[in-house]
């Protein structure tokens, strides 16, 4: 079969550029490196807590043997741990005393089954922000270039959030956003009181806390409130690749998804420096086999989508394809992660209570360096959390039995708070993804070799984070019960981003300002890697967004006669 198209992994960039390709008339191929998810089969969100063995923990020898790093991610369990890669399996490797947390999911759908889906815009502070203080190269859009994106996948995906007129937070699209409860309505009064500049939200998420007949035509209902979103959602409440964006190409005929197709290289003509096809190897046989397309659009994740580069040497291009600039690989980041404060709130309500489990929680938008300065550094935070009730005696861990004992076990306790900071890391040349040169996988691939660490700015930054967090509960008459002492190693954010970057320069960039590889028209590449900065938001809705605009850019340039 023929195809115009070859969208290189089916994650929630890789769904969107199949989609969009696919609705544009293109027949693609989708390349999946993992295994096939059928949500009937698959999910276990149907499943009742004791039907998982051991309390859903999976038992330390096997993540000893299999999941060292995967088990570091909060949301790994016996009830998604089929979700999640064997790092057995799939190694990589890191510096001596330089840990980077790689946390993946090989399978069709990617991480957008399990991601965590906080979903926010950039903002033109954050798309200016390399030029003004000159680190990293300045984006070659801004936000008004992305805006109308933004729009059409909102409206596609479905978030829900509240509408709040932040030029650091531009609103969306929003379904209804779900209501703060008692404790963290009580936690924004005493902070938006005491400091002015901040603003407590409900974070947006890509769950439908009400359909539209878009949603509804690919079969999806409306949130349940359970919050076991990281099974798998039969109701198709969250977004996620496998429920919403390849449903919506399968149905235009266009689709052809091939799994279990590990990605080798991509081949190019030497003559008219075009990409022709893409070399696979079949995970389970471990037979090779090309592919041949009009357009390529990789979309493996950052740092495989490197790695894929750098594996696609030639002669005309040896440290890589589009590598000219010899940015590939460089500039790996993520975002400043587990920097929690938590603490109870013994003046929050103590006759209210809350019904379900929201599936979202409070979202501290960024202030430093926008409403407040910083204390020495360049960029700024902001924070996510939540507040809940305590019920029970026994949660406090006092040791007890009896019926007085049994009976505290259903009264209400105080009310707890947590907030936990996402920081921005700068973008830094050093901090990057090489091949090994000595050591392959299974499949006779070079492993990776992630080399990130974090740079004086980001220690500067995680003191403030840690400060503001334990002022914010104080400013509640909060008591902070406890607090994170140094942020979580680089990748455990699951934010990283950075590999190849867009911008004006060929010489000093990977990609121009349609996420078209610079120096091989015909490839495009809208993960993560092509993010010349990080901002402190969730990035995967500007993933998605760059990804549709340029799948249009990408359609009218082939019809062109271009590509």
């Amino acid at each position: 079969m023929q195809f115009d198209a070859i969208v290189i992994g089916s994650g929630i960039s890789g769904g969107i550029a199949a989609k969009e390709l696919c609705e544009k008339g293109l027949k693609v191929l989708l390349l999946e490196r993992g295994k096939d998810i059928d949500p009937a089969k698959d999910y276990t969100d149907m499943k009742m807590p004791w039907e998982f063995p051991d309390m859903n923990m999976v038992p330390e020898e096997e993540v000893a043997r299999d999941y060292p790093v995967q088990s570091e991610c909060y949301a790994f369990n016996v009830a998604n741990k089929q979700m999640w890669v064997k790092d057995s399996d799939h190694p990589y490797t890191t510096p001596e005393g330089k840990p980077f947390t790689w946390i993946r999911g090989y399978h069709t759908g990617g991480r957008s089954i399990m991601w965590g889906r906080q979903t926010y815009r950039w903002s033109d502070i954050d798309f200016e922000a390399n030029k003004k203080d000159g680190f990293g190269v300045d984006w070659p859009i801004r936000y008004a270039d992305i805006a109308p994106w933004y729009d059409k996948i909102e409206d596609f995906i479905g978030v829900a959030g509240t509408y709040e007129n932040l030029p650091q937070l531009p609103d969306g699209k929003f379904l209804p956003g779900w209501e703060l409860n008692d404790g963290e309505k009580f936690l924004k009064a005493a902070v938006e009181a005491k400091f002015p500049g901040r603003k407590i939200i409900i974070g947006r998420n890509a769950n439908l806390s009400e359909t539209r007949p878009q949603h509804e035509e690919l079969g999806r209902g409306p949130c349940q409130n359970r919050s076991i979103c990281d099974r798998g959602c039969s109701f198709g409440a969250m977004f996620s690749s496998l429920t919403s964006s390849l449903p919506a190409a399968r149905r235009t005929g266009n689709l052809t998804l091939v799994t279990d197709a590990i990605v080798h290289s991509i081949v190019q003509d030497p003559k008219t420096g075009k990409a022709t096809a893409v070399r696979v190897i079949d995970r389970v046989t471990k037979v090779g086999k090309t592919y041949e397309a009009k357009v390529f659009f990789l979309n493996a994740s950052t740092i495989n989508s490197a790695a894929i580069l750098l594996q696609s040497a030639n002669e005309a291009n040896p440290r890589g394809l589009a590598n000219g600039s010899d940015q590939v690989g460089r500039n790996l980041m993520d975002h400043m992660y587990a920097l929690s404060t938590a603490g109870l709130l013994p003046g929050a309500p103590a006759d209210s209570y809350y019904k379900g489990r929201r599936p979202t929680g409070i979202y501290i938008p960024r202030y430093r360096n926008v409403t407040e300065e910083s204390d020495g550094y360049l960029r700024g935070y902001g924070y996510q959390g939540g507040a809940m009730r305590m019920v029970g005696k026994g949660i406090a861990g006092r040791a007890g039995i009896g019926a007085e004992f049994k009976e505290g076990m259903h009264k209400f306790g105080p009310w707890m708070a947590f907030i936990s900071g996402f920081g921005e890391m700068l973008p830094n040349p050093e901090n990057r993804v090489t091949l090994s040169p000595n050591k392959k996988d299974k499949w006779g691939i070079p492993l990776p070799h992630v080399d990130c660490t974090m740079g004086p700015n980001e220690f500067k930054m995680v003191k403030q984070i840690m400060a503001d967090g334990k002022a914010m509960i104080e400013a509640a008459g909060g008591v902070v019960i406890s607090q994170a002492s140094e942020p979580g190693t680089p990748g455990l954010g699951i934010h990283e981003m950075g590999t190849a970057r867009m911008g004006h320069d060929p010489k000093t960039s990977v990609l121009n300002k349609w996420n078209q590889a610079h120096e091989v028209p015909n490839l495009f590449c809208t993960d993560g890697a092509a993010m010349a900065s990080s901002a402190c938001v969730n990035p995967s809705l500007t993933y998605m967004a760059l990804t549709a605009r340029a799948a249009d850019y990408a359609v009218k340039e082939l019809k062109a006669g271009r590509l």
